[in-house]
């Protein structure tokens, strides 16, 4: 946009000409935090400083790719510095600890700083207005929207424990928990599961999703998507990275037809691809996993995609993803990843079949998850679907990461 000339001529003979009208912001990421393009390199300036700006920025800043790099290493800088002292202060142990609220809690505390202290240096390399809320989380009806998320998580755990319980493949024992005790452990269980929910999602939903999608086109997704399934063919053993390949798989063809039709909206859900299939990749480490359960893990990492689409922010992803663990975790007691909770209330046991019960996965392994998530998903179309949907960064603007 050019500046409209203050000077005034002394005589004017014929109408002045209209300055450009100003064109309003594309976007309510654009007003908030998308930098200022950076300006071209000087002609004057050497060819190699010339090449390397060329190299380093895009259209939108930093490209894409060196803010990924540069996000994971100042991650695991900030973590490592943080999990030293906490490890100096007895907090956390070097060992594998039993799943207690305070175990967990301070274990993503780290994570989570960690993570903020990276994502607060990119910003401010990008110099993003807002910086970190400029990550996914800038919104309308931020406090409404989480509360919701809250709920839904809650409601959506409990039908899958309920149908899971009408077909006789879960049964509950004794109550686990008294008088205080109970209150004590809800409100612990609730804070480290918020801090699971605030990392994961803040990672991927925020960070990552926000990134990739100014800044990712069809064949980068293709092949970060490729490279995941190749470091599993080669690395991991087991019938629980099937769960993978099939989120792979069920995204290729859509996002294809997206990039050939040259969509609007292309960038955003190739960058929804790969983050899911990234989350489901980050649920194989973990014991008693099997395959249903990596696929869940990756298709709610889908579904959180949307919720981000219809909201507008990504506070939705994270009351759901908290409540979602807390009620699994304690309010039921079920197993999560093949780990029973320290200080559940009830208490459940699957029967049965696997492939319905989930066995020692828990219920995220299955079959009957993927109902759990259709509802969701269903609900979240019903319930906002029908606003405009969110105006994302276009991969147009950005062709290639890194």
């Amino acid at each position: 946009m050019e500046p409209i000339d203050s000077e005034v001529p002394e005589i004017q003979t014929i109408a002045p000409e209209t300055p450009p009208a100003e064109t309003g912001p594309k976007s309510p990421f654009e007003l908030e935090s998308a930098p200022v393009a950076p300006a071209p390199p000087a002609a004057t300036e050497p060819w190699e400083t010339r090449v390397l700006l060329r190299i380093l920025l895009g259209p939108q800043g930093l490209r894409g790719g060196w803010s990924v790099a540069l996000f994971f290493i100042l991650l695991f800088l900030f973590a490592g510095i943080v999990g030293f002292a906490f490890v100096q202060f007895h907090l956390i142990s070097n060992e594998k600890s039993d799943f207690t609220p305070g175990s967990t809690f301070f274990g993503e505390l780290v994570l989570f700083l960690g993570m903020v202290g990276a994502a607060a240096v990119v910003g401010l390399i990008e110099r993003r207005r807002g910086n970190l809320l400029a990550f996914n989380l800038e919104g309308p009806h931020r406090i409404r929207y989480f509360i919701e998320g809250l709920i839904a998580g809650f409601l959506a755990l409990s039908a899958l424990i309920g149908f899971l319980a009408w077909g006789h493949w879960l049964t509950f024992g004794p109550v686990a928990l008294s008088g205080v005790q109970i209150i004590k452990f809800a409100m612990l269980w609730g804070l480290a599961c918020l801090m699971i929910g605030c990392v994961e999602e803040g990672i991927c939903r925020c960070y990552l999703l926000f990134t990739l999608t100014r800044s990712i086109n069809f064949w980068w997704a293709f092949g970060i998507v490729g490279a995941i399934c190749l470091k599993l063919i080669v690395f991991n053993r087991g019938n629980a990275i099937w769960g993978v390949y099939i989120i792979a798989l069920l995204g290729l063809v859509p996002c294809l037809l997206l990039h050939l039709n040259k969509a609007e909206s292309s960038g955003f859900w190739q960058a929804a691809w790969v983050t899911s299939t990234m989350f489901g990749l980050a649920h194989t480490g973990n014991d008693g996993e099997n395959w249903i359960g990596i696929f869940a893990a990756a298709a709610i990492g889908f579904v959180f995609v949307v919720s981000v689409r219809v909201t507008g922010s990504a506070w939705w992803a994270i009351g759901c993803h908290a409540a979602w663990d807390w009620t699994e975790t304690y309010f039921y007691g079920a197993a999560d990843s093949g780990n029973v909770a320290h200080g559940h209330y009830l208490t459940t046991n699957p029967v049965g079949s696997t492939f319905w019960s989930g066995g020692a996965d828990g219920p995220e392994g299955s079959i009957l998850v993927v109902g759990a998530l259709l509802l969701m998903l269903v609900a979240l179309i019903v319930l906002y679907g029908r606003k405009k949907p969110t105006t994302v960064p276009s991969a147009a603007t950005e062709l290639a990461v890194g």
